[in-house]
């Protein structure tokens, strides 16, 4: 099958299977025109790497598993392996989530210096301006 078909099947995009066969994740041949094409197991393996991917893991993080991408990588318990590429994953989340809470804090602090309220809301809906428009054009 060619991309585009590849790509409707599993949800994903040419681009984004262009980068997955970049990542050495999924191959494909050549058609003698130069297309590129598929075997029907990418299906199931392009499924695997959205599912892991939607699940937080990073292209990387997949690599080591190419052995498991050709199952149901979902259905049955993760391997130790697996586990602990998982859970160095979410070590690498809360790092980042912590940073950008203090980050969050730090300019919540410099706006009430500033004597400005930290409404997370966007500064323009909601807000009526002189005008009698919300700043959407419609009246407030």
């Amino acid at each position: 099958m060619r991309i585009g078909e590849l790509a409707a099947r599993t949800g994903s995009t040419a681009r984004a299977l262009r980068h997955y066969e970049q990542a050495g994740l999924i191959g494909s041949g050549r058609a003698p025109n130069g297309y590129r094409e598929y075997g029907e197991p990418a299906v199931v393996r392009v499924r695997n790497i959205r599912a892991l991917v939607a699940a937080g893991l990073t292209l990387e993080d997949i690599e080591p598993l190419l052995g498991c991408l050709d199952g149901d990588v979902l259905a049955g318990r993760p391997s130790e392996r697996v586990l602990g590429i998982a859970r160095r994953r979410l070590a690498v989340l809360e790092r980042r989530i912590a940073a950008q809470n203090e980050a969050r804090d730090r300019l919540v602090a410099a706006l009430a210096a500033a004597g400005v309220s930290a409404d997370a809301g966007h500064a323009d809906v909601g807000h009526v301006d002189r005008a009698g428009t919300d700043g959407l054009g419609t009246e407030g």
